[in-house]
């Protein structure tokens, strides 16, 4: 095992995620961008608003291993189609997005920790990938 999933390492990704402009950060299973599946923990603070976007040819996975942050969907009007909150105390653990799908997500407390999976290789998001609303 290269790397242990643990209270440890959830602490040294919130702690980066504080300390950056975006007020989150990855940590990256994949060793390449170009690598064909990308699995990372995402940490995200209070602050911090995923812009509304979508993957056209990718499905994502999020599970929420700790914290509280609320995930919705859109049509492509920008109105809502439905937002649920994760939280794994209250038995909310995550969620799948099929390909071609707007959303986003939101932090709603210090120390929300997902791991997220979705096929590689990255490709930055094109003027169709993010929504302006």
């Amino acid at each position: 095992m290269d790397t242990i999933i643990d209270e440890e390492l959830l602490d040294s990704v919130t702690e980066q995620a504080k300390g950056s402009a975006r007020l989150r950060m990855n940590y990256n299973f994949h060793k390449s961008l170009d690598d064909k599946c990308h699995r990372f923990l995402n940490a995200v603070e209070p602050g911090t608003v995923v812009p509304i976007h979508r993957h056209p040819t990718k499905d994502e996975t999020f599970v929420l291993l700790r914290g509280r942050v609320k995930v919705c969907t859109y049509h492509d009007d920008g109105s809502v189609k439905e937002c649920i909150v994760l939280c794994p105390e209250e038995g909310k653990y995550g969620v799948d997005i099929p390909k071609g799908v707007w959303h986003n997500v939101e932090s709603l407390a210090s120390g929300s920790c997902f791991f997220e999976c979705k096929e590689g290789p990255f490709v930055p998001h094109e003027v169709d990938g993010i929504l302006e609303v």
